[in-house]
């Protein structure tokens, strides 16, 4: 994603890249309640295991945690409430019918406020399998060294 000024990222879902080859993206919108957006604002969320839900009435954040707004009154928010994904009936459709394959889910990868909306990037994903794993962090390593010798030339 290019840099911009009017995006500031949240949280970004670094367990998601280490098993799951990410195939697609989608930047959705988020139905959020008041206590739950001055969470995010102030950086209280967290990804743990949560993945996205393909329901009949659309798609679902499942066991996305956005802690308590330590200001809001009584009616504040559960945490680990279910939220749903607002993208456009197209992709709704291509992640549903992608998920129904055998080896595809959907995974959030990262959440940043854009133009103070709330946006979550969710991917289509295949798992990983350990020789995958092993590859990823071959290439890491030889790009590390590669970086190290240039760095010593100068």
């Amino acid at each position: 994603m290019v840099a911009d000024d009017n995006i500031k990222i949240v949280a970004l879902n670094r367990k998601a890249s280490h098993l799951f080859s990410i195939e697609e993206r989608f930047e959705a919108g988020m139905v959020l309640r008041g206590s739950e957006i001055k969470s995010i604002r102030a950086g209280q969320v967290s990804f743990g295991d949560a993945w996205v839900e393909v329901r009949p009435d659309g798609l679902w954040l499942v066991s996305f945690h956005i802690s308590d707004y330590d200001h809001a009154s009584a009616f504040g928010h559960e945490p680990l409430r279910p939220k749903k994904l607002l993208l456009n009936t197209e992709e709704i459709k291509k992640i549903a019918r992608r998920v129904t394959e055998k080896g595809f889910t959907c995974v959030p990868l990262k959440l940043y406020l854009k133009d103070g909306l709330a946006k979550l990037e969710i991917g289509l994903a295949r798992g990983k399998t350990g020789v995958d794993k092993r590859q990823d962090i071959r290439k890491r390593d030889e790009h590390r060294e590669m970086h190290r010798e240039l760095k010593g030339k100068k």
